[in-house]
């Protein structure tokens, strides 16, 4: 139990000279489940479905040592059809692998150890997330992070407040063949993904923010400029890392929907691909949930979300090279 959640425990009822809280974590230490009682923020993504199959089946990979989807609150993007149509259907998916429906955050919160926001809607995130943070609460941010880079900063900067570190990852960071790589040798890299377009958000952040992750977990942080192509069907997007280093970036809006890349090293190219689903992500949450050490540092997302956001610059400046400097200094003003 963390330094924040103890301090929860100041002012409320006692029984017998035992706060109810403690006699409650009393309770479900004795039943061997502290701290592994997962609730879900969003039942308006399928992979809120997805991390709930794999979390409550009896016989569970022991990497998740015991980790449950208890409780979840279904909402989730309040306008946009693609995800809010889904939500009756993820309801009764859920609540058929034994998860609990809330009718609050807050409520969600007294049921859960560890959360995973999941909300489709990345405008919702800070609101969300903020109310996890405040309960002292362990959180997974499933992509994006925000809405907008503004609202990135400040969910990290929440994260520091309350001091709860934050997690959030695309699970395109665990591609097929990026393992053997050695990042310290890496010379560029060229990666693929969709890039479809959410009229809400920016055009990158939606979808292009799984290949755009491919090639930060390859490339790393120091990207400087960002330079973007962009037609109606196309994205490229050029970045130039502060070691003369570049990677680029394809999203794609026709033909087959696929995610990969090649790595450019000195011992030679590494091509990127198949996808590898859902479970080295969750198995990382996991890890995270348990340690509290996050995987990915919160400089490298932020970046993440520059770059993209840098590249949405580009385009309205008709292909002109942005800094990475320049939009970050104005999502912190």
């Amino acid at each position: 139990m963390n330094t924040f959640s103890r301090r929860k425990f100041v002012g409320t009822a006692l029984v017998g000279g035992v706060s109810l809280a403690l006699m409650d974590s009393l309770a479900l230490r004795a039943a061997g489940n502290v701290g592994k009682r997962v609730g879900i923020i969003g039942l308006d993504t399928s992979h809120s479905v997805a991390f709930t199959k794999v979390l409550n089946v009896p016989d569970s990979d022991a990497a998740y040592n015991g980790y449950k989807v208890v409780a979840a609150y279904p909402h989730g993007s309040k306008d946009i059809v693609s995800s809010t149509k889904r939500i009756p259907e993820y309801i009764e998916e859920v609540k058929k692998l034994g998860v609990e429906i809330t009718g609050s955050i807050q409520e969600l919160i007294a049921k859960s150890d560890v959360i995973l926001l999941e909300t489709n809607d990345g405008r919702r995130h800070l609101e969300q997330a903020t109310e996890v943070l405040k309960a002292g609460k362990r959180i997974f941010i499933d992509k994006p992070v925000a809405g907008t880079l503004t609202d990135v900063v400040a969910i990290y900067k929440a994260a520091e407040k309350y001091n709860i570190p934050v997690f959030s990852a695309s699970s395109l960071r665990y591609i097929t063949g990026i393992e053997g790589i050695d990042k310290s040798k890496v010379l560029g890299a060229d990666t693929f993904s969709p890039a479809v377009l959410e009229k809400t958000h920016p055009d990158l952040f939606w979808y292009g923010v799984h290949g755009v992750e491919t090639l930060y977990t390859v490339m790393g942080t120091g990207c400087k400029t960002v330079t973007r192509v962009s037609t109606p069907n196309t994205d490229i997007v050029v970045g130039t890392w502060e070691d003369g280093r570049t990677g680029t970036f394809r999203g794609t809006r026709t033909g087959k929907h696929d995610y990969g890349g090649t790595v450019f090293t000195e011992s030679g190219n590494k091509v990127l691909g198949p996808y590898n689903g859902y479970e080295p992500l969750l198995k990382d949450i996991i890890k995270y949930f348990q340690t509290g050490q996050v995987p990915v540092t919160p400089q490298e997302t932020i970046e993440i979300f520059a770059f993209m956001e840098a590249a949405d610059e580009s385009k309205r400046l008709g292909g002109k090279s942005v800094t990475i400097e320049s939009v970050m200094k104005k999502a912190r003003s």
